[in-house]
Parts: C-alpha cells; sequence; structure tokens
C-alpha cells in the first residue's frame, strides 16, 4: 500500500484532508502497479532542517513523494496531517484559504513534485 493524502478545496473555499492510498493492481514481475499517469514536468527540491511555509495554496495540480523528512500540514480549519517519507500528497487546493506546513525532527525535506497533466485521473481512495 502507498499512502497517499489529499489535499483539495471544499466548496467552503476551504482546504481540506482526506487520507487513503493509491489504488494498485496485479503487475508484471508479481508487482502492484498504479494506472498511468501524465504529467507534464518532474523536479527535486530539499528544504533543509527546521523548514516551514506559511499559509500558501498548491501552485498546480501536483503528486509530492516525499522521500525523506517528517512533515506537519495544517489547514485554516485546523484538520492536520503528517507526511513521512514514502508518503505520496496528491495537492488538489490551487485556489481558497490553503495550507501551511513545517518540518519536524532533524531531517531536511526531500522530494520530488510531479506536475500532473490537465484532466489527469488519479488512483486515489480514500480510507
Amino acid at each position: 500500500m502507498i499512502r497517499c493524502v489529499r489535499l483539495f478545496t471544499g466548496a467552503d473555499g476551504g482546504s481540506h484532508v482526506q487520507i487513503g492510498r493509491l489504488d494498485l493492481a496485479p503487475g508484471r514481475n508479481d508487482d502492484l502497479v498504479s494506472t498511468a499517469m501524465a504529467s507534464s514536468h518532474v523536479t527535486a527540491e530539499e528544504t533543509a532542517t527546521g523548514g516551514t511555509l506559511a499559509w500558501h495554496t498548491a501552485p498546480v495540480r501536483q503528486l509530492v513523494v516525499t522521500l525523506a523528512g517528517t512533515l506537519v500540514f495544517t489547514t485554516r480549519d485546523d484538520e492536520e496531517f503528517t507526511l513521512n517519507p514514502g508518503d505520496v500528497l496528491l495537492a488538489e487546493d490551487t485556489v481558497g484559504s490553503g495550507h501551511q506546513w513545517h518540518l519536524v525532527g532533524d531531517d531536511p525535506w526531500r522530494r520530488i513534485y510531479i506536475v500532473l497533466a490537465d484532466g489527469v485521473e488519479v488512483p486515489f481512495v480514500a480510507d
């Protein structure tokens, strides 16, 4: 199972959280795989230990794969979740009240951003 947290804008204009996973099915070599998802570009980024980012929305609809570091995200409605290495964030709150995050622990936040192509379906399944 690959844990996935969906951050989206609700009808109230606020950022909200759904905890779930990426839907995987049997594939080649006895691996589990998702459906293919088209992307426009991929980048890698690192934020030093102790990093934080104040209120903002996602700049684009994207997947954020955490490679290292532990973060705590908060919405303006006090919804909170933690991302750990191996977790995927589906950032869809490109408008509205936004979210903030801060790094916890001693590791930097290393991550891969996958900007999703227009209209792409992400195989997210809510818990």
